[in-house]
């Protein structure tokens, strides 16, 4: 069997992008896709978040199935409680030499022949499901029904399959089925319940497909490398504005200006969020995608400082840039993205250090580059780099006041509202003493 290829990344990047759920509430990607029905669902969901694919080949597979799920007209047929049931079942039993035992202390009788009873409905189930036309006929999903047909055509398992539905089980009944199924074929039922649960996950993916107006990207075989987004938004935004971004070879590197509040950091997330999702083969927040696969994606958004090695945020912004340049150095198509950078040090040495680095990014043309900064002075110097692109979020003000458009410009602004915001807000009159006619102490 093939082995799998999987997508760089790092936890910076999945914090950055807030791919999985920190806590209750943290409004992570994952919440947005997570329509499974099952606690195995939920938790394949999530390794598959975890994982992202390195081979288009599988992409497109996985893409490809979940496209076809969404064009189904029945949901999923199995019950929650059913297969929480028969894991619990299953569960009882432990190894015994080469042989399985029984351990009776986890679920009394009755529990027991509700559980022999729920495994002969969801094997049935199973089997009624990959037998429609509809399953049969889903070309993309043809290894995995193939696979799941194999299993159900186990000799143990046919007389379950033989069964009415509406058959009524007796004692001796139920008594011979666990033994079937619990002590000589426990791994079978387990593989299938795997089988279940992808089935759950693609039908919680392909709903949020349908319900959202995802798209299914499209992959880009090239030898450089591309990035064409039309209509994208970052998903967890309830009214997003939706912007359009073409990046190649000829264009690789995109330097990003725009003022506070403008959105860059919102933009960002945007970008990378869809090509990372598009890797783990969902559809993504556009409504048109092509994209060359890379090896690795990479982010710094939210770089902290490491207080436990002593390191300064610019170290560590120093730290971060060392790594892409040795995946780079090594082969590796990248897609990184630096939300200002050098931001931890003065302002002389990151605007030169901002123009060196960029500009040694985008030489290496396999490859593509976000840049946001403040120092629009930056841009003069990188407009000598013939793959360097230009766009900035713009600022209308209105007096004193600015509005913020979040849509993508090509050129750059020089736009600064840093000391317009802290007017705004009143910051030196409550210093000064004079939002209540005296001066509050400092405590």
């Amino acid at each position: 069997m093939k082995e799998i290829s999987y997508l760089q990344t790092d936890y910076q990047t999945m914090s950055d992008l807030r791919i999985l759920s920190t806590g209750p509430g943290s409004g992570s990607i994952y919440d947005i896709y997570n329509k499974a029905a099952t606690r195995g669902g939920q938790q394949l969901l999530a390794e598959l978040f975890r994982k992202p694919l390195g081979s288009a080949t599988a992409i497109a597979r996985r893409s490809s199935i979940i496209a076809h799920f969404a064009g189904l007209s029945s949901g999923f047929i199995f019950e929650a409680g059913q297969l929480d049931l028969v894991e619990k079942y299953l569960d009882t039993a432990e190894e015994s030499g080469n042989r399985r035992s029984h351990r009776t202390n986890r679920l009394d009788e009755r529990e027991m022949a509700e559980a022999v009873i729920a495994t002969v409905r969801i094997v049935q189930q199973l089997h009624q499901f990959v037998s429609s036309a509809a399953v049969a006929g889903m070309e993309p999903y043809r290894e995995e029904r193939e696979a799941i047909v194999a299993l159900l055509q186990t000799p143990a398992l046919q007389p379950l399959l033989s069964l009415s539905p509406s058959s009524r089980l007796s004692f001796g009944a139920v008594s011979a089925y666990d033994t079937l199924l619990r002590v000589n074929e426990p791994t079978v039922i387990i593989r299938l319940l795997k089988y279940i649960y992808y089935i759950d996950v693609y039908m919680s993916v392909a709903m949020v497909a349908r319900e959202k107006g995802y798209c299914f990207a499209t992959i880009k075989d090239t030898d450089g490398c591309t990035l064409q987004l039309t209509g994208v938004f970052y998903p967890q935004l309830k009214h997003p504005v939706v912007n359009n971004l073409h990046m190649s070879e000829n264009g690789n590197l995109l330097f990003l200006t725009g003022a506070n509040m403008a959105g860059k950091s919102t933009f960002l997330r945007a970008i990378a969020t869809a090509l990372y999702i598009a890797h783990v083969g969902f559809p993504v927040a556009a409504s048109e995608m092509v994209f060359s696969v890379v090896d690795g994606l990479y982010t710094t958004i939210n770089l902290p400082d490491n207080l436990g090695t002593g390191a300064s945020h610019f170290y560590a912004e120093v730290l971060r840039v060392k790594k892409m340049a040795a995946g780079l150095a090594a082969g590796k198509r990248l897609f990184v993205i630096f939300d200002e950078l050098f931001r931890g040090t003065n302002v002389k040495d990151a605007e030169e250090g901002t123009v060196i680095i960029s500009a040694a990014f985008s030489r290496w043309k396999n490859s593509l580059f976000v840049v946001s900064s403040h120092i629009v002075e930056a841009a003069d110097s990188l407009r000598k780099e013939p793959t360097v692109l230009f766009s900035y979020l713009p600022t209308n003000m209105h007096g004193n006041k600015p509005e913020y458009t979040y849509k993508l410009t090509p050129g750059t602004t020089a736009d600064r509202h840093g000391m317009l915001i802290i007017q705004n807000e009143g910051v030196l009159e409550i210093l000064r003493g004079n939002s209540k006619g005296k001066a509050a102490p400092i405590t």
